[in-house]
């Protein structure tokens, strides 16, 4: 269970690289540590991370997860729910893409469809039906601005996080009446692995204030949060603005 200041005993990340999931994970790991389990791919960087918590003393386990892999989703999370219950459940996966690529490469389309859609429901339902039959637990899917309103410059890549961030949403109400939360995050530009040789858009934050976001709206039981909070009033604006404008704005 969640404590009254906010703690976890439990925590799962689906998409265990991510450098705004780490990020919140050291949030939680200060003289309570939880309990945690990394879902992502084999690589060195989650060995990394692995080494990085364990040498911290928080009790860590690994599980392979690959987004694409929507039949095996549903083993994954029994391993990750089989030494208990999960507080907090991380759906921290995506990929950006080359954004030119992605329209005009069926293969680039289709993968940023699959991660960052399919994937994503996927996991989703999974989640629902285990935190259901806990009867607590809180959801936290790293949505995007970019899904808000779709812009040319990068249209394959925030149709996605639209259609994610509208099922997430939904799967929120419809958990409500069982004592779950979900909490979509729509951060803006993250300075992170993901966006490195990109220029910084305004309003642009790092992995641990995107983080530092996540852990007070989990605190709270916020449903919905930006990161930076700002961004909520700059795409309220975008999202009213015709079409014509929006257009030749330099976005």
């Amino acid at each position: 269970m969640i404590d009254a200041v906010g703690n976890p005993q439990s925590v799962l990340v689906l998409g265990g690289t991510s450098e705004i999931a780490l990020a919140v994970i050291r949030r939680y790991t200060g003289a309570r540590k939880p309990r945690v389990v990394l879902a992502a791919r084999p690589s060195p960087r989650r060995d990394a991370a692995v080494a990085e918590l364990t040498a911290e003393g928080v009790p860590v386990t690994a599980l392979d997860f690959d987004a694409r892999d929507v039949g095996g989703h549903s083993a994954v999370l029994d391993k990750a729910f089989a030494d208990g219950g999960v507080d907090v459940a991380l759906v921290a996966f995506g990929v950006l893409g080359d954004a030119e690529r992605a329209w005009q490469d069926h293969e680039a389309a289709i993968e940023l469809a699959e991660v960052n859609y399919t994937g994503a429901v996927s996991v989703g339902v999974g989640l629902a039906e285990r935190l259901r039959a806990q009867g607590h637990g809180v959801i936290v899917a790293l949505s995007s601005v970019a899904g808000e309103r779709v812009r040319r410059s990068n249209f394959v890549y925030g149709s996605t996080k639209a259609g994610m961030d509208a099922f997430y949403q939904g799967l929120g109400e419809a958990l409500r009446p069982h004592g779950v939360t979900v909490t979509v995050v729509r951060p803006g530009f993250v300075r992170t692995r993901m966006t490195e040789g990109l220029r910084p858009a305004p309003l642009s934050s790092t992995a641990d204030q995107v983080a530092e976001v996540v852990v007070t709206a989990v605190r709270d039981r916020r449903e919905l949060v930006w990161a930076p909070a700002p961004l909520r009033l700059v795409m309220s604006a975008l999202r009213h603005l015709p079409r014509a404008v929006f257009r030749r704005l330099p976005v």
